[in-house]
């Protein structure tokens, strides 16, 4: 229980932090973009559910993954790639683009909503399961000061993922390893129901 209590208050005290503004200008980002349309779309809304949707996303997150993959800090076979050619500005500009375009909402599993709720909004006090909301908002729009992504309306799939590769250690760019302690206590059936649920988040 005192860990769901540190995990909430590191949380809202990253979300006080005041946001600076991003400094990429999203008409360079948007020409810039070509390359990651291959996979992401030209929006950012992805249609292949294994690779994110980045329509939306915070800026200073997308930032953030740009510069980590850069850094060998994220490992990706297939960012490390497009990544390298990329300087700080086009990364801001990029992310400045995809921050601006709306993301597409899916739809949740009816049969694994409920579940996939639960454990948004109150976590799994038995296990020790910070609820995702107190890091992602209510709403799952993220906490851009953070630099906590939005989960609303991201691929299931993406999201099921990424939390295993939390909990594997396979994903490791996580502040202060809080997401790995987070996923590491989460079953296969909890990661499944949370991704649905977030998947149909409005």
């Amino acid at each position: 229980m005192k860990k769901l209590v540190v995990i909430a208050a590191t949380c809202a005290l990253l979300g006080s932090a005041t946001a600076a503004l991003a400094a990429g200008d999203p008409t360079a980002g948007k020409a810039k973009s070509a390359v990651c349309a291959a996979c992401h779309n030209a929006d950012g809304n992805s249609t292949v559910t294994q690779y994110p949707k980045l329509a939306g996303q915070s800026a200073d997150y997308l930032v953030k993954q740009l510069q980590e993959y850069k850094s060998g800090a994220r490992v990706n076979a297939i960012m490390v790639g497009m990544v390298a050619p990329l300087s700080p500005q086009d990364m801001e500009d990029l992310a400045a683009y995809f921050s601006s375009q709306q993301v597409a909402r899916g739809a949740a599993d009816p049969a694994l909503a409920p579940a996939g709720e639960a454990m948004f909004r109150g976590g799994n006090l038995t296990s020790g399961v910070a609820a995702c909301a107190a890091c992602h908002g209510a709403t799952g729009a993220g906490n851009p000061a953070a630099k906590f992504p939005a989960l609303a309306g991201q691929h299931a799939e993406y999201v099921e993922l990424q939390l295993k590769a939390f909990r594997t250690m396979e994903r490791a760019n996580d502040a202060g390893q809080m997401m790995r302690g987070v996923a590491a206590k989460m079953t296969d059936p909890e990661i499944k129901a949370v991704a649905s649920y977030v998947q149909g988040l409005q």
